[in-house]
């Protein structure tokens, strides 16, 4: 009943069939023609056409790292204590959307060699894919008189591996699940054909950063992929690519669940009546809120009735939020059974199955998204059996930042003994 005295009635109809359930069902055997999939690209990978090793665990010193994400930009001040820790002092800044679009050398002043590929996570800052942003960022520090010296440009996910093994040296694997996502292991320079040209040992130890978000992108042969991924990658800055991450990471999810809700109100079967302009703009869903609705445990979904009442003003119905949380789980479900994917298929290409290995895991979802880290475990139990319980993921605390420090203590070691290879 209205102030007025009007009566309102709001019309529900939520339809079990839509796409998105029965396209989203994971099965053992199709995870497993993924896994072999991504194997292959792997390997692609490593054939067309930097030594690193692990850390003794024993470095240390003080160091700063910056770790540029999607999200937010931290700055660390990082204690390497060496037997494997570390204290670790940080401000965090989000970024704005228009930070991320802004022009490429402003992005260095407020962000030893590495040239940017590709923008991915969202950004799109110009004058800066093609440019060697290591540089960019050593001229940044000299025109503002900032007294430090860059020692390396890592990736984040190359970090959480390094920092993971200093922590615990049975971790062979480093995956990061946050607003994008990626992996990264230690290859053997003999099984890199594309590096045959530096001479390396063929059993020196070798970081490939997978970049595994690019996966079945272009062509889309591999990936089950729905109408509302099909919206989701048309409508992005970068169309046809990341393919992989798109259907992963936590800058999507949430438009995910947004795009489904936006084809029930279409077709009138969802909060007829209602005012629901709130929902029309494009990633107005944050993911967290599916972690919210997951999180829901109250008979009536008392947390389901907030996130709808608060953020865009919609009255729901039990029967709505039911199905609001059986979608959550859903998207959630599907985001960490592909994730799950990718961790097999470099288990499978290295041999770890037989003994086992750890993988050291970061970012947003996997460290804060209800159920992630459990449903990539029942998902590597699925596709190997039960061999598949001895890959074993671990929370790698501040991966991004620690390891960071850590390589620039190696890096600065290896300089001061005078056995750095230049190529």
């Amino acid at each position: 009943m209205t102030p007025g005295g009007v009566q309102t009635v709001y019309h529900t109809r939520t339809n079990d069939d839509i796409e998105f359930p029965h396209a989203e069902k994971m099965t053992p055997q199709r995870m497993r023609m993924i896994v072999h999939a991504i194997e292959e690209t792997l390997d692609k990978g490593l054939q067309k056409n930097g030594q690193v090793v692990w850390p003794t665990g024993d470095e240390v010193g003080d160091f700063l790292a910056l770790d540029l994400g999607g999200t937010n930009l931290r700055v660390c001040l990082v204690t390497l204590l060496g037997h494997g820790k570390f204290e670790v002092t940080q401000t965090k800044y989000r970024l704005t959307e228009e930070q991320k679009q802004d022009e490429g050398q402003a992005l260095q002043d407020r962000i030893d060699h590495g040239v940017l590929i590709r923008w991915t996570k969202g950004f799109g800052a110009p004058n800066i894919e093609g440019h060697d942003v290591a540089a960019m960022f050593k001229d940044s520090l000299k025109r503002l008189n900032v007294p430090a010296e860059l020692t390396a440009l890592i990736n984040d996910t190359t970090g959480t591996l390094i920092a993971s093994n200093y922590v615990d040296p049975h971790t062979k694997i480093a995956v990061i699940f946050g607003t994008g996502c990626n992996a990264a292991y230690m290859e053997t320079a003999g099984s890199i054909p594309k590096i045959d040209y530096v001479g390396l040992p063929k059993e020196q130890g070798m970081a490939i950063n997978c970049e595994w978000g690019a996966f079945d992108s272009f062509d889309h042969q591999h990936l089950p992929r729905t109408k509302y991924d099909i919206i989701i990658d048309e409508s992005s800055n970068k169309p046809g690519e990341q393919s992989f991450e798109k259907m992963i990471a936590g800058l999507y999810l949430g438009e995910l669940f947004r795009l489904v809700l936006c084809e029930l109100i279409d077709s009138g079967d969802l909060f007829l009546g209602q005012n629901t302009y709130k929902l029309e703009k494009a990633y107005a869903f944050d993911t967290a809120f599916l972690s919210l609705m997951e999180s829901d445990v109250t008979d009536e979904l008392l947390t389901i009735i907030g996130v709808f009442t608060h953020f865009f003003g919609i009255e729901t119905t039990l029967e709505e939020r039911q199905f609001f949380k059986k979608l959550a789980v859903l998207i959630g479900t599907r985001s960490a059974r592909l994730s799950a994917c990718g961790i097999a298929a470099i288990v499978s290409k290295m041999g770890y199955l037989e003994e086992g290995c750890a993988v050291g895991a970061d970012g947003s979802l996997y460290n804060k998204y209800p159920n992630f880290a459990d449903r990539v475990h029942e998902a590597l139990t699925d596709i190997f059996g039960e061999s598949g319980k001895k890959i074993v993921t671990h929370h790698a605390e501040d991966g991004s930042g620690v390891g960071s420090a850590i390589i620039a203590a190696m890096t600065k070691a290896r300089k001061d003994s005078g056995f750095f290879v230049e190529y």
